[in-house]
């Protein structure tokens, strides 16, 4: 039973009247699903199809989760970007679907089409992957930038918190320390700290910052006693931050972060604009392989000539095994054609040589595969 979550792309011979069987079909089956015009007779015939065709399906899937990361996983934006050289995948689909002549000329060899396919979805793919490779290292490296900015002052970076006027300057014996207390340890700091160890600077205690969990406090403290000052703080859940204040380096730290956040913009508009156009040209590519496979089927099946009805269906997810048994029902007399009595699996064995690999797949009385639908 074919999927309820997919287009069916439908083929079986075209016989003496195909305008007809193709109105006969229409009346059955409108009030399960959406039917667009005939597919033309097409190309191909190639072993390569099935794992091909895994490789381009995965290729728009890439695409489609590259949207919908970058777009915060809202499908309404989603929706606006899965487009088929502007028009929704239903309209592509459903709405008088030809094969591009003018892009993949049928006088060309059935394997020069296919490997034609192959290079342009080989293309897209490296095209994503080298663009969301760079956009990913420049998006952790401005993560690893925020993040320093964020969390408590117990642990967040500290230059844009103090200024150089927090620091006692060009001092060979004393030093400025950065303290991070917390909040409900204030009192004991503003009791204790000029007695946690000697040469303490009386009165040298100043608040520079607090947030929700900590208050940020200069001391002035001899250097020789710096490792003992620090040693005794942490016996008193007081933090000493490990800050030497250099204004080049704040500076730089500020503008590094700046080009990271413009530099991530951009890249992250090129990205969403590429992953646009790559789900566009990829999905193509593959409604095409899928009629190249479709026509290799009803070549194996029904033989010469090959003279084929498409047709491409959309099911009612609520009324897929109704439509599919209309179908079984209208197409019945092809069971001895197709060899697929009852709908059920054939063995490798009913086929011989190249195409045994092909053959390989659930079985109807009519020629159907799948194209899966774009969940937004």
């Amino acid at each position: 039973m074919p999927s309820d979550q997919s287009t069916w792309l439908i083929c079986v011979p075209q016989g003496h009247n195909p305008h007809g069987t193709y109105q006969e079909v229409l009346s059955k089956v409108t009030q399960q699903a959406r039917l667009a015009g005939t597919l033309e007779s097409l190309i191909s015939l190639s072993e390569d199809l099935p794992k091909l065709e895994g490789f381009f399906t995965t290729t728009v899937a890439k695409s489609v989760d590259t949207l919908r990361n970058l777009l915060n996983n809202d499908p309404a934006k989603l929706e606006q970007h899965i487009l088929v050289d502007e028009k929704s995948v239903d309209s592509y689909l459903l709405n008088g679907w030809k094969w591009n002549e003018g892009r993949y000329d049928i006088q060309k060899g059935l394997r020069d089409l296919v490997d034609i396919l192959n290079k342009e979805m080989i293309s897209i793919d490296s095209a994503l992957k080298a663009k969301l490779n760079n956009y990913n290292l420049v998006k952790g490296s401005l993560t690893q930038m925020q993040r320093k900015k964020l969390g408590n002052l117990s642990t967040r970076s500290l230059a844009d918190v103090v200024s150089q006027n927090d620091f006692i300057q060009d001092s060979e014996y004393m030093e400025t320390l950065l303290v991070a207390v917390p909040k409900a340890l204030v009192k004991d700091w503003n009791a204790k700290y000029e007695r946690l160890t000697p040469m303490i600077v009386p009165r040298t205690s100043k608040l520079i910052a607090s947030d929700d969990e900590f208050s940020l406090f200069s001391v002035v403290a001899f250097r020789r006693v710096h490792d003992d000052f620090v040693q005794k703080c942490r016996e008193q859940k007081f933090i000493v931050r490990e800050f030497v204040y250099n204004e080049e380096d704040v500076i730089k730290e500020q503008q590094d972060l700046e080009v990271a956040r413009t530099t991530e913009k951009e890249l992250w508009t090129e990205l969403l604009r590429l992953s646009r156009t790559n789900f566009s040209e990829s999905f193509q590519i593959l409604v095409h392989l899928k009629v190249i496979r479709l026509f290799v089927e009803s070549v194996l099946r029904y033989g010469l000539p090959a003279e084929y009805l498409g047709i491409v269906i959309k099911p009612d997810p609520k009324n897929v095994k109704k439509l599919f048994n209309v179908l079984q029902t209208q197409f019945a007399s092809l069971r001895p054609r197709s060899n697929a009595a009852d709908g059920k699996k054939l063995g490798a064995e009913d086929f011989i040589g190249e195409y045994q690999t092909l053959m390989d797949q659930e079985f109807f009385d009519f020629v159907l595969y799948e194209v899966p639908w774009i969940i937004t």
